[in-house]
């Protein structure tokens, strides 16, 4: 778990996100469409490495009530795998760096990782989706490797979206879509 504010930027600095309070959880998940968004992403002109050796794309899961977003919002874009995607992988198009993940409806973020300087770096807490990993990928034991989630994983979310009184703020400032 997180547990300081801090202020995040895209590589140019043009976009910023301020977190306030504790994360709900950093997980390492290793689902296909992660692994297809992470690999969509990162040929981008200048992105950064979303995924890591094993496939997996690390998050920090924040509510979105404790997220304050700050500069040139205008770069602020979208890419959905499929145009039946629950889920929108959003990105500062001016560097093209990887902010956040929406799930439709969601009370949460899932802030990507890398956002965070390597000193200050959330340690991950559970792997999860490991069902999905690539073929002959081989799973360290030095966290949970769940199949898909667990109930603890279900119970931080629930207890965070009780804490927001059953709201799901939306994200207007994110209008447009990247180009493929």
């Amino acid at each position: 778990m997180v547990e300081i504010s801090r202020e995040l930027k895209c590589q140019c600095g043009s976009v910023s996100m301020t977190t306030a309070g504790n994360s709900i959880i950093c997980a390492e998940c290793l689902c296909t469409d992660c692994q297809n968004g992470g690999e969509f992403l990162q040929k981008r002109e200048g992105a950064p490495n979303i995924l890591d050796k094993n496939g997996a794309t690390k998050f920090v899961l924040y509510r979105k009530d404790k997220i304050a977003f700050h500069g040139s919002l205008e770069n602020i874009k979208s890419y959905y795998l499929t145009k039946s995607s629950k889920t929108q992988r959003v990105i500062a198009s001016c560097c093209n760096t990887p902010m956040f993940l929406e799930f439709k409806g969601g009370h949460w973020l899932n802030i990507y990782a890398l956002l965070w300087p390597e000193k200050a770096k959330p340690t991950s807490e559970v792997r999860t989706m490991t069902h999905s990993r690539r073929e002959g990928v081989v799973l360290t034991n030095d966290i949970p490797n769940l199949k898909t989630h667990n109930v603890s994983f279900y119970t931080k979310l629930f207890s965070a979206w009780i804490s927001m009184r059953f709201r799901s703020p939306k994200l207007d400032f994110v209008t447009g879509e990247i180009d493929d």
